[in-house]
């Protein structure tokens, strides 16, 4: 019977410092990348989250549109980019012009919280068809604003 010498056993115990080093650096790159791969992730269903708000509000106006029909064939809810709804209240019963007043004042409050929000509406009076546009400033691109654009028969 051969007997093994006391070194051949202390060279397989364990491993050296050099290995558990390695290990150690291949770890932390595999964890920067996945913390790159979650901040990303994160940005991208912020930005869907505003896109999401952006046609919810879209859809808000072409209701309230809709319910006030003629008011709005009449170019009551235009409204530009740079331009400022006109404010106004009433109590009782109220006209249609009124409604449409408080319906693009509503709507543009909800349009601004948004980050940058901006709204434009165009209520075209012969083709009775509407375009509404949103944009905003999106997070992955904060030169660049988004924009959503939808045209709708009243």
């Amino acid at each position: 019977m051969q007997l093994r010498s006391p070194s051949f056993f202390r060279a397989a115990a364990g491993f050296t410092l050099l290995e558990v080093l390695v290990a150690l650096v291949v770890l932390s790159v595999g964890l920067l990348g996945l913390s790159g791969l979650q901040t990303t992730s994160l940005r991208n269903n912020h930005s869907a989250f505003l896109r999401s708000q952006a046609t919810i509000v879209t859809h808000d106006i072409i209701d309230r549109m809709r319910a006030n029909r003629d008011s709005a064939r009449n170019g009551n809810y235009d409204i530009g980019y740079a331009s400022s709804p006109t404010s106004t209240s009433c109590t009782g019963t109220c006209s249609a012009l009124q409604v449409a007043q408080m319906d693009v004042e509503e709507w543009r409050d909800y349009v601004e919280r948004l980050p940058g929000g901006e709204s434009e509406l165009d209520v075209d009076g012969i083709s009775n068809v509407a375009t509404i546009k949103v944009r905003w400033a999106d997070a992955r691109d904060s030169g660049n604003k988004l924009q959503v654009v939808t045209r709708v028969q009243l």
